[in-house]
């Protein structure tokens, strides 16, 4: 066990697969004793900067592809008995204000607890969570300094932190939301976690 080996998590809330690797790595960190970096990036923006779109969409005319994701999704919640997964009825959210609210939650020290608060709203307990109305009500019921946050998320300094996260991304290798960076090796989709941890095992 290789304690000093790095792993990064680049995600977007707007994904279901990446809160599905979210509540998988706690189980993993604990295994490898290795934490994984939660790095926040913009998927429309990886998508944009990838010519890429979302599986709604390019999956949208081919027949059986949409419905074995959702199978897969469903034998990966059964495998690790994940039993507070709900799609989002509003799927596909606008995650912008979210994203950047993960930067400004980084520099007010409250990094943690608002990544746990705003994957379980949006896929726990899920909320339209691109009303600001409804993201504002979630903030100050999860114990957010809700007015701070959100202007602090609206600041030049905190739009070109997630811009630059999110090309900086692109340029190792992202093409989606989840991937897992173990060094400088890349890993896409929560289904490459099994390898991911095999890697920081082997050190």
């Amino acid at each position: 066990m290789n304690r000093m080996r790095s792993v990064e998590f680049h995600f977007d809330f707007g994904s279901p697969n990446a809160y599905l690797s979210h509540r998988v790595i706690p189980a993993i960190e604990k295994r490898t004793g290795v934490r994984f970096e939660y790095v926040p990036v913009l998927l429309g923006g990886v998508f944009k900067l990838t010519s890429n779109r979302s599986p709604i969409e390019s999956f949208a005319g081919v027949r059986n592809k949409l419905e074995y994701q959702q199978l897969e999704i469903r034998r990966f919640v059964a495998r690790h008995g994940i039993t507070d997964f709900r799609m989002n009825p509003h799927f596909p959210v606008n995650t912008l204000t979210l994203m950047r609210g993960a930067v400004a939650a980084q520099s007010l020290g409250v990094y943690e607890r608002y990544v746990e608060a705003m994957f379980r709203n949006m896929w726990a307990e899920p909320k339209k969570m691109d009303d600001p109305e409804v993201l504002r009500s979630v903030l100050k019921h999860e114990g957010f300094d809700a007015e701070r946050l959100m202007e602090l998320a609206q600041t030049q300094a905190i739009k070109d932190q997630l811009a630059a996260n999110t090309a900086r991304s692109v340029e190792r290798g992202t093409f989606g939301s989840p991937t897992f960076f173990v060094g400088e090796e890349i890993y896409f989709g929560k289904d490459k976690l099994g390898e991911v941890e095999e890697s920081l095992l082997a050190g």
